[in-house]
């Protein structure tokens, strides 16, 4: 043995590959592992959509101002949130 720390690594190697007895090991065929991560994938984009504020087109008024209203104004936050306390700064 000239290379001992060779050899344990190569071990080491094979006791980390190899399966372990009792866990069962479920495996899926390609087309279903893809459909079930174009399900999440949909999912995550669609929850990144509702995320994003929403806007109506911009409105000039009479004073020249540019007016942007949100198209969901009851999802705004309310002044008693919790949330909001966060960021609140002292004066």
């Amino acid at each position: 043995m000239k290379h001992p720390a060779a050899m344990i690594l190569i071990a080491a190697i094979m006791l980390i590959s190899a399966p372990i007895p009792g866990v069962a090991q479920e495996r899926k065929d390609p087309q279903t592992l893809a459909s079930e991560g174009i399900q999440q994938l949909l999912r995550a984009m669609e929850l990144m959509l509702l995320a994003i504020p929403q806007f109506e087109a911009p409105v000039i008024n009479e004073n020249g101002d540019i007016i942007i209203r949100r198209k969901h104004p009851e999802r705004r936050r309310h002044k008693d949130d919790p949330a909001l306390e966060k960021t609140k700064k002292s004066i």
